[in-house]
């Protein structure tokens, strides 16, 4: 125990246990702390995202749902609340009425999310959770002018009456459909039976919502599954919100991937730092060798040190990683509204298991063999040093590091894409470091000096400039993809709710409305979509085979209403995917969306029978479309071509774009159009940007955070061939070169280890961007070539700086120094 106290201390004074340990510490700190805060974030984004539904699971239908769903829930400690939505006409005074939107929700309501209110129609916002106490309402904004109301005036809704208490401004669920169309009224659902509007027939949308812990809610969620029946749906965010839920699972995916990739780059700093220890300690173990030390007793105290190295960064790299977190989450607290929680058990245990990896993988074999030093090291310090790692070392440590990612991400296919990227690296990389240093010794003969100087220490330092160059090729590519990737999804997000994209619908315009609601649009300089005919049809039958009313299996055919269109141009966003568009004069014929058509196994060719109203009608598939679900124009499944559905009722409808503050205009529209209707979908679109603006703040910070993980391994890399590098320079100075020569001499060395680096690593990160992109993420690749140079530039830079700062000792001490150090 004397002689590893001994040992430690001599070594945390002269360098070289800091070099390892800090390599540890850093490990289990980016591990840890890139776990917990991608799972602490993953888990606030997860329940802020299920503000959405208000809740974490919802069922709906057009009848009132089993009350026992509410006591099963109940008897699991879920929470939960109901609602049920319908429009109706709102009275006040003699002569006010309009169409409303009508939602009577529970006193529990919303389980998720918080009501915004005010107490007048634009006054100071605050938030709510609960329903309107009986007896009284909240409205919106705009059904104060349209009625001429103020706070505490009186509406009726059917048979009673009710105090407006205040304003509605927003809502967590507003997104449900269009039943949630039109200015809402929230009332509570004990005042319904009062109102006597919901009659047998009516049309109605009931809702129960669930909320609880995310294992709980997993739970419940399956047991519901088995008990909704046909017609019934359960919600979450991925089904009701497939924008929201396709960010959150890329977001996801990206986290685990980075996460991933500080592994790789954490086994890759302590593999640095512990073969740099194992070569200072030759000579160590040389002399403690030639005083009778035997192998057992050698190989004992360097285990020994070991554990007692993993114990200390073990309590240090936590201590930083939950500091790292909470820096980390408390620069996020603003975009975030759900504080998540920093004690979690499993980020810190996976940069345990991490860190005994590295130590037994990485660390061990480079010390184990020191053994095999000869005493007559001591004696001859001319011998060459004794290379501590073999091949299969190598082959152990890829595995390892495999499976630590496996076990990480849960995700083989990333895995394994992330290691074809490493594997081209490390073997290419490896065969063309070799060629092209080996290549520069005739280039160094015809050079000057300096060049000179440096192409015979890259000629001289053959296997370990190849192993550096890998080294930073790695580092430089898991950096760039992991950059790669994050401008991905954000641009990706950015254009699902572009700046100025529609963010009303207005429907049910009669033929004859169309002029005067196209002239006041326009006048007022309304960027809108053009106006759709739009009738309520039902598909019956493909192929002559009739279909069955309900479905006979889970997702099964079955027949169904459908909205439906005519066109004689290929409408915006439509592409497509087979078959052709219909010439002029071509009637009996229907372009469906592709989805559509695979979901009910119709292609090109197909005649579907179809009903509109008691009518029916025959027609062939003659393409099928991709459409752009996510830009908020006016989409359709079946589009007909003109002249085959003009002679049934049809109405009209649009989308388009308005401000805030040409909201009024609205007020004007229904005033001269009262029986049209208008979704209001801005309130929507602006929740989904800040919950797209907080997975974008978190990809930025977690890149961050490996982007320093990154740096700091370069360093490690940098001086893995420092204490070699730094001989040859003081033996090179004693013998009369000047400052400017080395210097310059180092800086082209690390320069061109630099641009071979970026290169290696351009092609690298380019192949599995490739693959990540199209087989994980399943979005397009492009390709980037405007960040090649500036990564070539970058990774020069970059390295030739790290090399210059390393070796910066070599001109400022004086040479003898150094050797004797040495």
């Amino acid at each position: 125990m004397t002689l590893l106290l001994r040992m430690l201390v001599r070594d945390w004074r002269g360098g070289e246990l800091g070099v390892l340990l800090g390599a540890l510490v850093l490990a289990v700190t980016m591990v840890s702390g890139i776990s917990g805060f991608a799972s602490s974030l993953k888990s606030a984004l997860r329940q802020e995202s299920h503000s959405f539904l208000a809740a974490d699971l919802v069922v709906r239908d057009a009848r009132p749902l089993p009350v026992v769903w509410l006591e099963e829930a109940a008897g699991r400690g879920m929470t939960s609340a109901e609602t049920l939505s319908f429009r109706s006409m709102i009275f006040a005074g003699e002569e006010g009425m309009v169409l409303a939107s009508v939602k009577a929700v529970s006193d529990d309501y919303p389980l998720r999310g918080a009501l915004r209110l005010s107490d007048s129609p634009y006054g100071e916002l605050r938030e709510h959770r609960g329903a309107p106490p009986p007896g009284s309402v909240w409205i919106e904004p705009r059904l104060f002018a349209l009625l001429d109301l103020d706070i505490g005036d009186t509406v009726g809704i059917g048979e009673a009456d009710f105090r407006v208490a205040a304003a509605i401004r927003g809502e967590p669920d507003r997104a449900g459909g269009f039943l949630g169309v039109g200015p809402r009224v929230m009332l509570n659902t004990r005042d319904i039976p009062a109102t006597q509007v919901v009659q047998p027939g009516s049309r109605v949308s009931y809702r129960q919502l669930f909320a609880g812990e995310a294992d709980d809610a997993a739970a419940f969620g399956q047991w519901l599954e088995n008990a909704v029946a046909p017609g019934q749906r359960l919600q979450n965010v991925e089904s009701s919100q497939p924008a929201v839920g396709r960010a959150l699972a890329r977001a996801e995916r990206f986290l685990l991937l980075a996460g991933s990739l500080a592994v790789i780059l954490a086994s890759v700093a302590v593999g640095l730092a512990a073969r740099r220890y194992a070569e200072r300690h030759q000579n160590y173990v040389a002399l403690l060798k030639s005083l009778g030390a035997d192998s057992p007793r050698v190989k004992s105290l360097y285990a020994a040190t070991l554990a007692l190295t993993w114990l200390i960064s073990l309590l240090l790299g936590w201590l930083l990683a939950w500091v790292l977190q909470v820096i980390a989450l408390e620069s996020f607290a603003e975009q975030l509204t759900v504080v998540p929680s920093l004690f979690q058990p499993r980020p810190y245990f996976i940069g345990a298991v991490t860190a005994l990896v590295c130590v037994v993988v990485f660390a061990w074999p480079s010390l184990g063999r020191l053994t095999a030093i000869s005493p007559l090291r001591v004696l001859r310090s001319d011998m060459p040093l004794h290379d501590s790692r073999e091949p299969r070392d190598y082959l152990l440590g890829l595995f390892a590091v495999v499976l630590l990612m496996w076990w990480y991400s849960a995700d083989l296919q990333l895995t394994l894409i992330v290691l074809a990227g490493l594997l081209a690296v490390i073997v290419i990389g490896g065969l063309v470091a070799l060629s092209l240093l080996r290549g520069g010794r005739v280039l160094g003969m015809q050079a000057g000096s300096v060049w000179r100087l440096a192409l015979a220490s890259l000629q001289r330092h053959g296997l370990g400039n190849a192993l550096q160059l890998v080294v930073f090729a790695v580092a430089i590519m898991l950096l760039l993809l992991l950059g790669l990737l994050r401008t991905s999804l954000l641009e990706g997000w950015q254009q699902q709710v572009p700046e100025g994209a529609p963010n009303h619908f207005l429907l049910n315009l009669a033929p004859e409305e169309l002029g005067s609601v196209s002239t006041l649009l326009d006048d007022r300089e309304v960027k809108r979509e053009k106006l759709y005919p739009m009738l309520r049809g039902r598909l019956m039958g493909i192929a002559g085979e009739p279909l069955p009313i309900e479905p006979e299996e889970e997702d099964g055919p079955s027949q169904r209403e459908a909205n439906f269109t005519w066109s004689a141009a290929l409408p915006d966003g439509n592409e497509i995917l087979e078959g052709r568009w219909w010439e002029p004069g071509e009637t009996a014929a229907v372009s469906l969306e592709a989805e559509f058509a695979e979901r009910y196994g119709m292609a090109v060719g197909d005649a579907i029978d179809l009903r509109i109203g008691a009518a029916e009608l025959s027609v062939t598939v003659t393409s099928l479309r991709t459409l752009d679900w996510e830009s908020f124009k006016p989409n359709f499944f079946l589009v007909f071509p003109p002249g085959l559905l003009e002679d049934y009722p049809v109405t009209y409808m649009t989308s388009f774009y308005l401000p805030p503050e040409q909201k009024p205009l609205l007020n004007d529209l229904l005033r001269q159009h009262p029986t049209a209707t208008v979704l209001e979908i801005d309130a929507i679109m602006a929740q989904l940007r800040s919950t797209l603006a907080q997975v974008s703040t978190a990809i930025e910070l977690v890149l961050g955070l490996v982007l320093l993980a990154g740096v700091l391994v370069l360093i490690a890399g940098v001086q893995a061939t420092a204490d070699s590098r730094l001989r040859e320079s003081a033996l090179l100075r004693a013998l009369g070169a000047g400052r400017s020569h080395i210097l310059g001499a180092v800086a082209i060395e690390f320069i061109t280890l630099g641009v071979m680096a970026g290169l290696l690593a351009i092609v690298a990160a380019e192949g599995a961007f490739w693959a990540l992109q199209r087989f994980v993420l399943e979005l397009p690749y492009t390709p980037t070539p405007a960040l090649w140079l500036p990564t070539l530039v970058g990774a020069a830079v970059l390295i030739g700086g790290l090399g210059l700062w390393n070796c910066r000792r070599v001109v400022s001490v004086a040479p003898a120094e150094v050797l004797r150090d040495a």
